[in-house]
């Protein structure tokens, strides 16, 4: 699959951060998507936000074919860098695209990421439709971003970008959803530690008829 499509621009700002930093996240993917993607058959992954590849390098790692979108060319030669390191960099395509205009093929996935993507509110239901229309029959998406209980101690500081139960459930309607719950969970980051909130879906599009 490789490769490495780059557009005409970049999120600077991202890459300023990135770049600031030899590591902004941690490394390890998601518990929740191990869990549930663990049993999943491999196909075409798709990760919204990618940042530095801890999923989409850990889905490449298990046999998936990815996509890692994200804006920021610095967080995306880090996930080329670290695919090549673990011997995966053939399953690996980095996108450099603001998800505003990034539009998925139609029903080309069998499973979606959307890890920690706060957006605007205008901005969330163009996201989750594409990301929903990117499903193949009988593929699933993962959902994962801090809850607006966590306003002030996680994400970002307009809480409006946040999640709460009932914005996902209506993000991912049509979908079946399968898990949806809040998960509490100890966070720590400049010299501090404290409880934040987030929300997990798990939900899957059903298969053609017939």
């Amino acid at each position: 699959m490789g490769g490495f499509e780059v557009p005409p621009s970049a999120g600077e700002e991202w890459d300023r951060r990135y770049a600031a930093s030899d590591h902004v996240w941690t490394s390890e993917p998601d518990a929740l998507l191990v869990e549930l993607a663990g049993s999943l058959t491999t196909g075409n992954a798709l990760d919204l936000g990618s940042g530095e590849g801890r999923n989409a390098c850990w889905l490449a790692a298990q046999g998936w074919q990815v996509v890692a979108v994200d804006a920021s060319k610095v967080a995306l030669e880090r996930v080329a860098a670290r695919a090549e390191k673990e011997g995966s960099a053939e399953r690996v395509r980095c996108v450099l695209a603001d998800l505003v205009d990034f539009v998925p093929d139609e029903g080309a996935f069998d499973l979606v990421v959307v890890s920690n993507l706060h957006l605007e509110p205008a901005l969330h239901s163009t996201v989750f439709d594409r990301a929903k229309a990117a499903l193949a029959p009988g593929g699933h998406v993962f959902v994962v971003g801090h809850h607006r209980d966590s306003a002030g101690l996680a994400g970002p500081p307009d809480p409006e970008r946040l999640y709460t139960e009932e914005r996902l459930h209506s993000a991912l309607r049509g979908l079946d959803v399968l898990r949806l719950e809040r998960l509490s969970r100890r966070h720590e980051g400049h010299g501090s530690a404290h409880d934040v909130t987030d929300v997990v879906a798990w939900a899957r599009r059903a298969t053609s008829a017939g």
